[in-house]
């Protein structure tokens, strides 16, 4: 349980103007179909595992770090926010054949060019370990056909995400964090990216769809995603990446890229 040592709730949301929601599935809607250039903050992943991908799952993936490199053979990964699949079919070939690897993506187009490669990068390994759930990074507590969680209890040995969690609404991020920690096996990990703010994004700033779904004004105020997650429990917490310069300056705010880490 979440206890009151998170910071969750320090911004005044009835104000809002905008939906986040619908804003995010509009973009990376459009993203999936056509490459854009301005989304996120992509880096150079190992080639080795490149060479089984698609081009075009490569060049429409749009995050801001490597969390794939945290992952080990024989690992179940749960890529939170898996977008076109890259980082779950690298994370394929990491765990190798007994290992498997969930993405969960809300947007239909995205994770219809994730599902469409699936044969391809599979012929290329070997074997098939991958699979694309739909539905909200947030509520992985959603029920499936089967009246089952979409994503079971004590399931997962990492959870991956890159670039995704500033999207989640500040009303829904007391559900996904609970949820993480839900999923996690015991001594479950976490490698996540993610753009983080040097200060509290002001609520004019989360308004504006292009800065919103631009993986901008959703970010974390740093010092508070660490003790989010020690309040969850989790331990030997620390950004094991972390940009020396700010990937964006607006209106005197530093927006950088990390990667968090840590295990329960």
């Amino acid at each position: 349980m979440i206890n009151s040592c998170c910071n969750l709730s320090t911004q005044d949301n009835n104000k809002k103007t905008i939906d986040h929601k619908e804003v995010i599935q509009n973009r990376y809607g459009s993203a999936a179909i056509e490459k854009e250039s301005c989304l996120c903050n992509p880096v150079q992943f190992d080639t080795r595992y490149l060479k089984a991908i698609p081009p075009e799952i490569i060049e429409k993936d749009y995050g801001c770090g490597d969390p794939t490199k945290w992952v080990k053979k024989n690992d179940y990964v749960l890529d939170l926010g898996s977008g076109s699949g890259k980082n779950a079919f690298i994370c394929s070939q990491i765990v190798g054949r007994d290992g498997w690897v969930i993405g969960v993506d809300q947007n239909i187009d995205m994770l219809s060019l994730a599902n469409r490669s699936k044969h391809y990068v599979s012929k290329q390994i070997g074997f098939q370990n991958t699979e694309f759930v739909h539905g909200s990074i947030e509520e992985l507590d959603a029920l499936d056909k089967n009246s089952n969680f979409i994503i079971k209890d004590s399931s997962i040995d990492i959870i991956l995400s890159n670039c995704v969690l500033n999207l989640v609404n500040p009303d829904s991020r007391v559900n996904l964090l609970k949820n993480i920690k839900r999923v996690l096996k015991i001594n479950g990990r976490i490698a996540i990216s993610d753009i983080v703010s040097n200060k509290r994004v002001p609520l004019h700033m989360q308004n504006d769809p292009d800065l919103w779904s631009g993986c901008i004004s959703g970010a974390w105020y740093e010092p508070e995603l660490i003790s989010d997650f020690k309040c969850l429990g989790f331990k030997n917490l620390k950004f094991a990446e972390r940009s020396s310069e700010p990937w964006r300056v607006i209106e005197d705010i530093e927006f950088r890229t990390v990667t968090l880490t840590g295990n329960l």
